[in-house]
């Protein structure tokens, strides 16, 4: 199994903080917070891991080199022009087409069972199954709809379904990738993995969910990077893949 983590993204909702550093390198807690997506990664044996750059991406590259230091192996997927979180995924899977991968985005704290994760994706044999999450403001992030057995059925109301015991939840930037999900992101053009997904419910095609339960956070704004940068410092906040 290959991971992904996508940090490609300009941060431009961190700014100043952003202006001299890409958002991976951003301390959190006294660490870089793309150090918090490797060691989870790391902990469940995932440590072939490819990273996508575009704003200040040598920098991740002189901070974590081959990822030797941490009994890892980096690749790097550089990007001269940014292409979204579709097209990113599509390029770091290009040299292992027929794989199946997990995808963090560089953004996230979350404390997850990825074990667990991987034998939901396995027993399901979906082409993909996303992590989601109960939020109480889960609108503002995008709302996702899943049946009684965790198939996803409707994404952004984008594909309406009436089925019956449905639940709306949010999706935490964490999924498995089966290789049929690369053939609808579009090459070398800039897209979303959501709408590669609306596309494929749209023909019906079996994606899932893993509703997770632990620990998430999304950094991608000063007033929450602050939140968490301050729960952690302070000791209230502990992960045990960073113990």
């Amino acid at each position: 199994m290959k991971g992904m983590i996508l940090a490609a993204g300009l941060g431009t909702r961190l700014r100043p903080y952003t202006d001299t550093l890409p958002k991976p390198l951003i301390e959190v807690g006294g660490r870089p917070l793309i150090y918090y997506n490797l060691l989870l990664l790391k902990k469940y044996g995932i440590l072939d891991v490819s990273i996508n750059l575009h704003h200040y991406g040598e920098k991740i590259q002189q901070e974590l080199g081959d990822g030797s230091k941490l009994g890892m192996q980096i690749r790097y997927s550089e990007e001269e022009s940014l292409l979204g979180t579709g097209g990113g995924i599509k390029k770091m899977a290009s040299p292992f087409p027929d794989e199946t991968f997990i995808v963090i985005n560089g953004d996230i704290v979350i404390e997850i069972e990825l074990d667990r994760l991987l034998a939901k994706h396995r027993e399901k044999k979906g082409a993909a199954t996303l992590v989601l999450r109960e939020d109480a403001s889960l609108s503002k992030f995008g709302i996702l709809e899943i049946d009684a057995e965790d198939r996803l059925r409707n994404i952004l109301n984008k594909t309406p379904w009436v089925g019956s015991n449905k639940r709306q939840l949010m999706f935490t930037g964490v999924h498995v990738l089966g290789p049929e999900v690369l053939d609808y992101i579009p090459s070398d053009c800039f897209s979303s993995i959501t709408e590669s997904y609306i596309a494929m419910l749209q023909e019906k095609k079996p994606l899932y969910a893993f509703v997770a339960k632990g620990y998430w956070n999304d950094l991608g704004h000063r007033d929450r990077y602050r939140h968490v940068d301050r729960e952690i410092r302070e000791g209230r906040l502990q992960l045990s893949h960073m113990q």
